[in-house]
């Protein structure tokens, strides 16, 4: 069986590779960069859309839950990995396509008709939560039958090379995102896209959605598959195949934590992360830093060709986790840098006037409430609350048990407040006060309150946000022909979908919240990257000594 599989893969290769396979690629790619279009508008204008439907919190709790939605489309892709999947391995990779495309269209265009917090109540978040939900379960489903069908129908030699190009689908759905979000930006106005500008990418998703279902629509299945499924060989059970057999869940868990986990993180802290660090961190105009982010992406997406064609002359393996590894040791100084080229002024005012809370710390709690129930009135709380939503960074000191929170800036000494029995206004003229008077001194000692568009270095921003994108490319190009590799045809969707969700979905798709929530708590605005470097040196460290390199085995067994 084995040999037949093989013999009707090559002759559909040798006949019909130049026309059948540019067309496989085109449409497949096409298809699934429309996907992650859809599926990171959000992430793009997360801010925004705090404003809108998590107004009832404060800024800094919103802003984390607003992060928390756009993560929470990430928590369901494993799952939508499974239903999907089993789909693909028991229908068909072709039928799976049109489902998930239609499903991911639908929920992006509904998020752009969604009325706001003010008009609806709780009930616009909660709606807003249950349509990322769909929309995630839809991209669980979307990647491993485009990695597969695009795999399955390429040659052995240059496999790497021909599912690369799936590969790039998701750098260039965000760029495709960040190019429609700059242009109605423009069009509009700044003032009016915050207020109902923001709608229109989402509507227009419907467009691309018809596009889509009907370059699909003329797709057919691929031809290791119809053999299989001719022959009566499909998998009865493919969950239960996959991941409830010693053998096939061994290698899905290697993959997981020696590849996918690694390579999650590493792509969304060179995306998402590092746009995010940029505006929010250093106060970079928002418009500017995503010029810098397209530029970046522009330059750097044909890597994801290129390391997937080098992975089919020297192997998967040692490109993945060589990008890990560059990662962990570079991460630090590379987003240092970052900050001083795109705000220098801040990064001198740390230096000259640092900044220091003093406090008891039994007084402080954990900022995040996303549901609203519980006001943060300890002064501890009041000032790094303060601290948080305007990216400052800070000193933690241990103060005296029962002492009211300090600020020290240079030689400067802010006194906080306890706000618990204060009624409501005058907690919110106590908290005006302590802004107004820590703003005051925070600009007499250099702080600013936004980069300076004349003194950002773009040119050095764009290189580094490069390298960054280039570490991206590196351990993603591979990625979707090594996981095919791994995984016997018959449970191949969805053996390859889960582990792949996993580690970009949570180990990945967490990363802003995790990272946003490292930098509150600490006060640090670097140490959020602590969670990218750990995850990155733990796949390296399994991934080395126990995955094996994939790019001979044959995928039609």
């Amino acid at each position: 069986m084995p040999q037949t599989i093989t013999s009707v893969a090559s002759h559909k290769t040798k006949n019909k590779l130049d026309t059948q396979g540019r067309k496989v690629i085109f449409a497949s790619a096409l298809g699934t960069m429309f996907e992650w279009y859809d599926f990171y508008l959000y992430g793009s204008m997360a801010a925004i859309l705090a404003q809108h439907f998590f107004s009832a919190v404060n800024p800094t709790a919103g802003f984390i839950f607003a992060l928390l939605a756009f993560a929470a489309g990430f928590a369901v892709r494993p799952f939508g990995a499974l239903i999907f999947g089993r789909i693909g391995d028991r229908v068909g990779r072709k039928y799976t396509f049109l489902i998930t495309i239609l499903l991911m269209g639908l929920s992006t265009f509904l998020v752009g008709v969604l009325p706001s917090y003010e008009a609806i109540g709780i009930a616009a978040p909660i709606m807003l939560i249950v349509l990322r939900l769909l929309q995630g379960l839809a991209m669980g489903g979307e990647y491993g039958g485009a990695a597969t069908y695009v795999a399955e129908y390429a040659p052995q030699h240059r496999r790497g090379f021909y599912t690369s190009w799936i590969q790039t689908t998701a750098s260039v759905g965000l760029l495709l995102s960040l190019l429609v979000i700059m242009g109605i930006r423009s069009l509009v106005g700044e003032e009016a896209f915050v207020v109902w500008g923001w709608r229109i990418p989402f509507l227009i998703s419907v467009l691309l959605l018809a596009i889509s279902v009907w370059i699909r629509m003329n797709l057919k299945e691929s031809p290791a598959f119809q053999h299989i499924k001719e022959e009566g060989t499909l998998s009865t059970s493919p969950i239960t195949e996959s991941f409830g057999r010693w053998a096939n869940l061994r290698i899905a868990l290697l993959a997981l934590f020696g590849l996918t986990a690694g390579q999650g993180v590493v792509w969304y802290t060179g995306q998402f992360y590092a746009l995010f660090f940029i505006t929010q961190m250093l106060g970079l105009q928002a418009t500017l830093a995503q010029t810098l982010m397209v530029i970046s992406l522009l330059l750097a997406t044909p890597l994801f060709i290129f390391f997937g064609w080098l992975s089919d002359q020297v192997g998967r393996k040692p490109i993945i986790l060589t990008g890990c590894l560059l990662a962990a040791l570079t991460y630090y100084p590379v987003f240092q840098g970052l900050a001083y080229f795109a705000n220098p002024a801040l990064v001198q005012a740390q230096r000259n006037a640092p900044v220091t809370v003093i406090t008891d710390p039994t007084r402080c709690s954990f900022q995040f409430n996303p549901v609203g129930s519980h006001t943060f009135t300890s002064s501890c709380d009041i000032v790094k609350s303060y601290m948080a939503s305007h990216a400052v960074s800070y000193n933690n000191v241990k103060g005296a048990p029962g002492q009211v929170a300090q600020v020290r800036i240079g030689d400067h000494v802010i006194d906080g407040f306890e706000g618990g029995h204060l009624s409501r206004a005058d907690f919110a003229r106590h908290s005006q006060e302590l802004k107004n008077e820590l703003t005051d001194t925070m600009r007499q000692y250099g702080y600013p309150d936004r980069a300076d568009p004349e003194q950002v270095n773009k040119l050095m921003l764009v290189v580094l946000l490069t390298y960054l994108v280039a570490l991206v490319t590196a351990v993603y190009g591979p990625i979707a022909a090594m996981l095919v590799e791994m995984f016997p045809i018959r449970i191949r969707y969805t053996s390859m979908s889960l582990p792949y969700h996993i580690g970009n979905g949570w180990f990945g798709g967490f990363l802003p919240t995790l990272s946003f929530a490292l930098i509150a708590l600490t006060g640090n605005i670097y140490d959020g990257l602590w969670y990218p470097i750990l995850v990155c040196l733990l796949t390296v460290a399994i991934g080395a000594p126990f995955v094996r390199e994939t790019r001979h085995n044959d995928i039609n067994r």
